[in-house]
């Protein structure tokens, strides 16, 4: 297999490093004979989108299969430079096992949505009762890679919205992903909702579209992670009450208001509500909400890597990386075009 060399400024430590790719892994141990495919660039391990729905909005409109829409879908997110991204929840399970040996991005997928009968948009979830979803839980964790999905409230507009499943079954159901060695993510929209899923261990929030700021300490307090897709806050408008609509309003100031606390945000774009491959708006919607540059470009990099147990640029790392001509922390409008696309130790782009 061909060994190349990468010379630039590795992030996040920003360090000028030689880094070597042999066998799909990186190494900064000087490799004789290999072909230098970029200098001069800063490095990043590949963006990521925790909150990807690859079967759903896919760029192969008029695709044949489920199968086919989540390729064209891969395809867009990494033609983005993303390299890996975790889909929580899905219609279908096709996504599974789909990854670099296929030419797409590292997934994490948690099967199919979790949702009791007319809790979700018809047609898109399993539906199961309270008293099936442990069983259920499991059996998606199994089809899945390492996730589960569950809907924690039901995504209906202004006074639709309301509490799916209870306390207890949801903890019972948390206990035994856990058990079998899984995660667990939850769409959570009410601020209640939300501190049901801190109280009972939820892996991941996604979304928290009316999280009140009074709920950061405990958040912070928690090793819930916060998924607040911020893409889609401008599709929500139309359709909330007024209260809703500013509680939208002030979602960025309560996002960065919780990365100052300490809870871990990280950056999903909702794909399937919105285009695939936009995880750089995401990143940058974080900083315009006020986390500070570098945070939100490692809550759509290293950071998000870090969470879905995959490394950044280390000696002995999966060969995963993306290069900028530009400081992307200086510049974020950078991450829509990557000079060098690295995955999995096959050069996708290089430098003209």
């Amino acid at each position: 297999m061909s060994a190349w060399h990468i010379r630039g400024i590795v992030l996040p430590e920003a360090v000028e490093r030689d880094v070597y790719v042999a066998d799909g892994l990186l190494t900064f141990t000087p490799i004789d004979g290999a072909e230098t495919v970029a200098t001069d660039v800063w490095l990043l391990p590949g963006l990521v989108d925790v909150h990807a729905h690859l079967a759903l909005a896919s760029p192969a409109r008029n695709a044949h299969s489920p199968r086919e829409a989540i390729e064209a879908s891969l395809h867009a997110h990494l033609d983005a430079g993303v390299l890996a991204l975790r889909e929580p929840g899905s219609p279908v399970r096709d996504a599974a096992g789909l990854g670099p040996a296929e030419g797409f991005p590292r997934v994490a997928t948690a099967g199919r949505f979790l949702a009791p009968p007319g809790g979700y948009f018809p047609g898109l979830a399993r539906e199961v009762g309270a008293d099936e979803l442990p069983v259920a839980a499991l059996e998606e964790l199994a089809a899945g890679t390492g996730w589960v999905k569950l809907i924690g409230d039901s995504p209906f507009p202004g006074p639709g919205i309301a509490r799916t499943y209870p306390d207890d079954a949801v903890a019972e159901t948390v206990r035994q992903v856990h058990a079998a060695g899984g995660r667990v993510a939850m769409h959570c929209t009410l601020a209640e909702v939300v501190e049901m899923a801190i109280a009972v261990g939820i892996d991941s929030v996604e979304h928290g579209t009316f999280l009140e700021p009074g709920q950061i300490h405990a958040f912070a307090a928690s090793q819930t992670a916060w998924v607040p897709t911020m893409s889609i806050d401008g599709l929500l408008g139309d359709f909330v009450s007024a209260d809703q609509a500013r509680c939208i309003s002030a979602h960025g100031d309560v996002v960065a208001a919780a990365h100052e606390a300490g809870v871990r945000v990280l950056a999903g774009t909702d794909a399937g509500m919105v285009a695939h491959g936009l995880v750089r708006h995401e990143v940058q919607l974080l900083a315009r909400a006020g986390m500070p540059a570098d945070a939100a470009l490692g809550a759509g990099s290293w950071a998000a890597r870090e969470f879905l147990g995959l490394p950044g640029i280390a000696d002995g790392a999966l060969a995963d990386l993306t290069g900028y001509r530009d400081d992307p922390r200086d510049r974020l409008d950078v991450l829509a075009d990557p000079a060098l696309v690295v995955l999995d130790g096959r050069v996708i782009r290089r430098p003209a």
